[in-house]
């Protein structure tokens, strides 16, 4: 089996370094420059700069790195949507960094926020983006924004307007928690936890839609398809026809798997879609087909009940292969309690890996 396949080509973009320089982390990685400074997506990023946040993720989780570089430093946390693994990793990260996380829930602890330029403010929504972020700001190193799809305008949500917003205004960097189109810290996770439990090799990982009863964002496997690319893995997608992911994503997608070395198979077959796999990783999403029409999808959705779910016998179809999924997971709706209870399962290493990837992150970006 080959090794993932960092091109070694001038990066796209260099990351700012933080007061403690890690030494194992590339020279060519840690000159300054004033180009992009936020983690929104990882396609703004190379497959050698992805390789180095894992690295150094892997440092601080063997205990090798220790430094304190947001020491006097706050970070804002800024949640529009629930969180369990997200919320405390980012919060437990802060401090184990030295700095102070700073946790605002726009319509619940601040403001209700309107993120429409040129919008008469005569609705429900107290306060613009502008002044949010343009104070804030003024109080952290850092925001980090967690603000879901609302499955209701596709052409819209596709553009991850708030996310952008954040970006737009702010001076200091934007971490993306989960965004209408794309989760990267998941995904970084989650490539963490494949080079954790295979090394630098290569290799085909399933993608694979599962029923849910109702639709859900994009996000999580438009970003692990990305990052799969981007690492050279050979990627399988698995979806029902009308599950298709956005076009111009996939465009990217199979971009960067050319680049890197990996291929992109589409399938819609789910019994075929194990065979031989060594990575398979569950999640459920709605159809962009019918963003604005829940009942539609619903509807859609209900004759795969049963059908597109990981269980004990599709997982005897791959090459031994480890279960991922980023959690929350309904059992036995989407993966059956035999695979996610099993030795192979390594959702729970997942789910850390979250806490040490975002500390490579912040690391980086935030001086």
């Amino acid at each position: 089996m080959s090794s993932t396949n960092c091109r070694l080509n001038k990066p796209k973009r260099i990351l700012k370094t933080s007061s403690s320089e890690n030494l194992a982390w590339p020279r060519f990685l840690s000159k300054v420059t004033s180009m992009d400074k936020n983690f929104l997506t990882t396609s703004d990023f190379t497959c050698d700069e992805l390789s180095a946040f894992i690295e150094s993720a892997l440092r601080f989780k063997r205990g090798e790195d220790s430094a304190k570089p947001l020491n006097g430093k706050s970070v804002g946390l800024v949640f529009f949507n629930p969180s369990l693994r997200t919320r405390a990793s980012m919060q437990v990260g802060i401090y184990e960094l030295g700095g102070n996380p700073v946790v605002l829930e726009p319509g619940g602890t601040s403001w209700t926020i309107e993120h429409r330029d040129g919008v008469v403010m005569d609705g429900d929504k107290t306060e613009h983006i502008k002044e949010f972020v343009r104070v804030l700001e003024r109080y952290v190193a850092a925001i980090g924004v967690r603000t879901f799809a609302h499955l209701k305008d596709w052409q819209e949500e596709r553009t991850d307007p708030i996310l952008n917003a954040f970006a737009r205004y702010s001076s200091v960097p934007i971490i993306n928690l989960e965004s209408a189109m794309h989760h990267p810290c998941q995904s970084m996770a989650d490539m963490m936890t494949i080079r954790e439990k295979f090394g630098l090799e290569k290799k085909k990982v399933l993608l694979t839609w599962a029923w849910h009863p109702k639709p859900l964002p994009m996000a999580v496997p438009n970003s692990f398809a990305l990052a799969s690319a981007q690492m050279g893995h050979d990627l399988v997608i698995a979806h029902p026809r009308i599950y298709e992911l956005d076009e111009e994503l996939m465009a990217n997608v199979k971009t960067q798997s050319a680049d890197n070395g990996g291929s992109v198979e589409i399938v819609n077959d789910v019994d075929a879609a194990f065979d031989s796999v060594e990575v398979v990783y569950a999640k459920s999403w709605g159809s962009k087909n019918f963003y604005g029409n829940q009942d539609a999808d619903i509807q859609e959705r209900a004759q795969y009940r049963g059908k597109w779910i990981v269980n004990e016998e599709k997982m005897a179809q791959t090459n031994n292969a480890i279960f991922m999924h980023c959690l929350p997971v309904r059992r036995n709706v989407i993966v059956t309690d035999g695979v996610i209870d099993s030795p192979r399962s390594f959702v729970i290493d997942e789910a850390e890996n979250r806490l040490h990837i975002q500390k490579a992150i912040m690391a980086r970006l935030i001086h």
